[in-house]
């Protein structure tokens, strides 16, 4: 199971990960849902940050896709959106 969390998110941590360039973000259903840069050689990979402040700690759920573009704009468009599903279909499921 570990290691599927690893692989395409993790609600386990409590603060956000360090060194994140966050592109934009919005809220969505209560939770804050952010479009981070990760760079993948020329192209940048879709990703992003999902958090909730839960009891006075902040859970974050990180997720990483393979999807790959070259425009800032798209990924920041599609890292939202795909944020927003994942609310969408899990809910506050994501940081158990």
């Amino acid at each position: 199971m570990l290691f599927w969390k690893n692989l395409f998110g993790s609600g386990s941590a409590d603060a956000e990960p360090a060194g994140d360039k966050v592109l934009d973000q919005d809220n969505h259903k209560g939770l804050v849902n952010k479009a981070i840069e990760i760079k993948a050689g020329s192209e940048l990979q879709l990703a992003g940050i999902i958090k909730k402040d839960i009891d006075g700690a902040f859970k974050v759920y990180r997720f990483i896709r393979a999807d790959r573009m070259t425009s800032h704009d798209d990924l920041i468009a599609f890292a939202l959106s795909k944020g927003r599903q994942i609310i969408d279909e899990q809910g506050e499921q994501i940081f158990r």
